[in-house]
């Protein structure tokens, strides 16, 4: 079999006309998928038949499959010749843990290529009509996670600056 290939696909809000060119291709040359709670099972449809779909889902303590093995199971898969797409919601490396997966693939030499999305931070205000940005009104957008790694003493955001 040929040499293995991952794609980290952000499914952006989950509409299939709201994913990039690029993710549409990734889904329909995708041997193995493995995809997220958020993942919108429509993009799913873009999936041939013949590929594996693998639920990795995890929601506030209920996780389908821990980090670690979504990791192995990225490795294995590409190592084994598949073309994998690691189907995440929204955009990869906004709180969706692309950045750890890509630091285990880069580790272990397996190829992989990240597929941006559309993030539901600025997804969700444009559906409304409302800009995150707009001359004379606001100049930056900070995007902060409402969930931070558990176990911490205390939080990493710094709520002084960023309320100010």
């Amino acid at each position: 079999m040929s040499k293995g290939k991952v794609s980290l696909v952000g499914g952006g809000p989950g509409a299939v006309d709201l994913l990039t060119a690029k993710g549409i291709h990734c889904l329909r040359e995708a041997d193995v998928v493995i995809y997220d709670w958020l993942s919108s099972p429509d993009l799913l449809s873009l999936v041939p038949s013949s590929a594996e779909l693998i639920y990795a889902g995890k929601r506030a303590g209920i996780h389908t499959l821990p980090q670690e093995k979504i990791n192995q199971l990225l490795v294995e898969k590409a190592r084994a010749g598949y073309r994998v797409v690691r189907l995440k919601g929204g955009d990869p490396f906004i709180f969706g843990r692309g950045g750890e997966e890509a630091e285990a693939l880069a580790g272990e030499g397996i190829e992989f290529e990240i597929v941006p999305g559309i993030t539901s931070a600025a997804a969700v205000p444009a559906y409304a009509g409302i800009p995150l940005t707009h001359r004379g009104f606001s100049s930056s957008v900070a995007i902060l996670t409402g969930f931070e790694e558990g176990g911490k003493e205390e939080s990493s955001l710094d709520w002084a600056k960023i309320s100010t």
